[in-house]
């Protein structure tokens, strides 16, 4: 009866404000704070850990305000430590996450890596999410196209898409529409936000 009732309260309050900008946002947009039992800071990616806790937006910049304007601690209404390498932490867990999401999505038949496949999929209209390494080459990313009304996700590296496909490396990869990709376009864009990105992290082909 209490897990109904707290999904219940998630649908009806979808939005919290963040403690570094005081700007109120839907929470995929944003990040879950709360205490260990050692008063240390600890981010709650998934948004299930237990206790109190307290948001803050999904971008470098805020998390950093966060950190060293000490706001973790009057959001959470409580003296906390944070710990130095948070933000790298944040970052590390979310590039996980997003692989992971990748990966389930390969193993129910919705994601496909490598030039030749993407490019199929792309021209049969399969595709609804073009990703491809930050750190691949420019030139060859440049053939693909982000497909009509679909996605871009240009900022994991080669290893981390190799990662989500058990290969070394992969520098194309696509998702079809519907099944994981809305979340992990949403996990994608967090990551975006919290990673130091390059130029060609941000660019997207021209449909």
């Amino acid at each position: 009866m209490g897990r109904a009732g707290a999904s219940t309260d998630q649908a009806e309050d979808p939005r919290r404000k963040c403690i570094a900008t005081g700007e109120v946002q839907p929470k995929f947009g944003l990040i879950r704070f709360v205490a260990d039992p050692e008063g240390q800071v600890v981010p709650d990616i998934l948004g299930k850990l237990p206790g109190r806790g307290t948001y803050v937006a999904a971008d470098r910049e805020a998390l950093t305000k966060a950190a060293t304007k000490k706001l973790f601690a009057r959001g959470l209404k409580a003296p906390v430590q944070v710990p130095d390498d948070l933000i790298d932490e944040i970052e590390r867990q979310l590039a996980r996450r997003v692989i992971d999401l990748i990966s389930l999505a390969r193993k129910s038949g919705d994601a496909v890596a490598g030039y030749e496949k993407v490019k199929d999929w792309l021209a049969k209209e399969e595709a609804q999410v073009l990703i491809q390494a930050a750190d691949g080459s420019g030139r060859g990313k440049s053939k693909l196209s982000t497909p009509h009304f679909g996605h871009y996700i240009g900022w994991l590296s080669a290893d981390e898409m190799g990662m989500a496909f058990g290969r070394q490396t992969v520098i194309h990869a696509a998702l079809a529409s519907g099944g994981l990709a809305p979340r992990v376009v949403e996990e994608a864009q967090r990551l975006r936000g919290v990673r130091e990105l390059t130029d060609g992290g941000k660019g997207r082909p021209e449909g």
